[in-house]
């Protein structure tokens, strides 16, 4: 490998893990990748992960991906880093966290979303102030919480930061976070490109507590300090872009953006289930996340909390292989097993009924596979809408879903989707979309270049495309109308 090739590294610091790719930032070639777990602690509702073991895992992670790519540290020219969004971040006196982050998947901030929502004018005010109504995963929600419940630690705090803004600081020494994963936490404003003043002052959070925002998650902040360096084994010199969220990234990696594609829906099947899209219409829908893109379009999301760890559970308990599946038939699961998010179901937990004495196991996993690829597909419509198209044209109705995540790599996953859609799918060869467009925010902070068109360039989101099966209607409307009649006791 010759030592003259530009690397860039990718970071993308999720739920469960940290991967990191070392990326050619010429060619976008995947030159090396590397791995390390996190550790999420909590119940009945509490999810929480200790803020200095993403630290850790990123420099492993780090370590790794330069030495599976078989390139010297000198060859590295930039990094970025794409998180999991909404979590919140409390940093004391000392720089590091006063508690454990409170993460994107902690439902126990349900009722002072509630409050906040009927704030400021109500449900209806919040898409166009900030572009999200708020629910218990976004950010401001769950600083209300912590002034709450946790009063000492709500005042000990001296910074406030989202996942991917803590450990960009932590590279470069710099408090930023970009629009992207700032617009996640309901305290930014996406019409003013600012934090929202009327939004800090009812959750009583100093704005001197909060990161700048930098115009893009390529533009540069800075280079590693001397301590990140040695952690990762890099050179100071490395420039450290401001970074995205994760869905933010995703899209980069996809080619979605104002230099690539507009308006083109995508399916991510991971921990969460999301449905997005990138745009230049500015989205005010009360059932979607009117995320800011970190290109400067915009990335309306629809977001379950329930896929794949939902239905790889219902796998483990019926002592089946997670592809071992059947259609549901009469079966209707919806595997709510950590409340849900969309629909608002925060309390909800997961529901099987239709059973009979002959009901065979791989139809209940079947059932658990519809009921998630349900929740995320209910919110597609609502998503094109968002970006001022009409579903049912056939231009917009036959353009092709992409399916990333984890679950994209799944036969029952893709065939499930496939039969709930109706729809052509393109799934992209490229595994970590993440990390590859957190490489193209790397790269754009070291050349200037946009990082969309450098990933248009790269080709990472091309793949397979598979083409469309008829809907399955009568599943459909089978989980529509046991959705409808369960909501109002068994899932509030």
């Amino acid at each position: 490998m010759p030592a003259s090739r530009n690397v860039v590294i990718g970071v993308d610091s999720s739920t469960q893990s940290t991967k990191a790719a070392a990326v050619d930032a010429d060619t976008g070639e995947l030159l090396g990748l590397g791995r390390a777990p996190h550790t999420v602690t909590g119940s009945a509702g509490a999810r929480e992960s200790d803020p200095g073991e993403w630290w850790t895992a990123l420099a492993a992670a780090v370590r790794a991906a330069v030495r599976d790519a078989g390139v010297p540290a000198a060859s590295v020219t930039g990094i970025a880093v794409a998180g999991q969004q909404h979590g919140l971040v409390t940093l004391g006196d000392d720089g590091g966290p006063v508690r454990p982050a409170l993460l994107w998947n902690d439902t126990r901030s349900a009722p002072q979303a509630a409050a906040l929502a009927a704030g400021l004018g109500g449900p209806a005010s919040w898409p166009a102030r900030t572009g999200s109504v708020p629910v218990a995963s976004m950010t401001a929600a769950k600083w209300q919480w912590l002034r709450e419940h946790e009063p000492h630690h709500a005042d000990a705090t001296t910074g406030v930061r989202l996942p991917h803004d803590h450990l960009t600081e932590r590279l470069s020494g710099v408090a930023v976070t970009d629009p992207g994963d700032a617009s996640g936490t309901c305290w930014y404003g996406t019409a003013t490109g600012a934090y929202d003043p009327d939004v800090l002052d009812l959750i009583g959070l100093d704005p001197a507590l909060l990161p700048a925002v930098a115009p893009s998650g390529a533009t540069r902040v800075g280079t590693l300090t001397p301590a990140a360096a040695e952690a990762l084994g890099l050179p100071r010199t490395v420039a450290v872009a401001a970074g995205t969220g994760d869905n933010m990234a995703a899209a980069v990696g996809l080619g979605l953006g104002g230099a690539g594609l507009l308006d083109h829906p995508v399916v991510s099947l991971g921990t969460s289930g999301t449905v997005f899209a990138a745009t230049r219409a500015r989205p005010a829908a009360p059932g979607l996340a009117g995320f800011a893109a970190t290109d400067g379009t915009y990335l309306p999301l629809g977001c379950t909390l329930n896929c794949t760890l939902a239905v790889d559970r219902f796998a483990t308990l019926l002592g089946l292989d997670r592809e071992d599946a059947a259609p549901g038939g009469e079966v209707v699961v919806l595997p709510y097993l950590d409340g849900e998010r969309t629909p608002d179901l925060p309390h909800a937990a997961g529901l099987v009924t239709g059973l009979r004495h002959d009901t065979d196991p791989r139809a209940v996993l079947g059932a658990a596979y519809e009921g998630a690829a349900f929740t995320v597909l209910r919110a597609l419509d609502e998503l094109l809408a968002a970006c001022g198209l009409d579903p049912t044209e056939p231009a917009v109705r036959d353009r092709p879903l992409r399916l990333i995540g984890g679950g994209a790599r799944g036969r029952a996953w893709t065939e499930t989707v496939r039969r709930l859609s109706g729809r052509p799918l393109v799934v992209p060869a490229a595994d970590e979309l993440v990390a590859l467009g957190a490489a193209a925010l790397a790269a754009g902070a070291v050349t200037g270049a946009d990082p969309v068109a450098l990933a248009t360039t790269w080709g990472t989101g091309g793949g397979t495309l598979l083409p469309p099966v008829p809907r399955d209607e009568k599943t459909w409307d089978r989980i529509t109308a046991v959705l409808a009649a369960a909501t109002p006791t068994l899932l509030s």
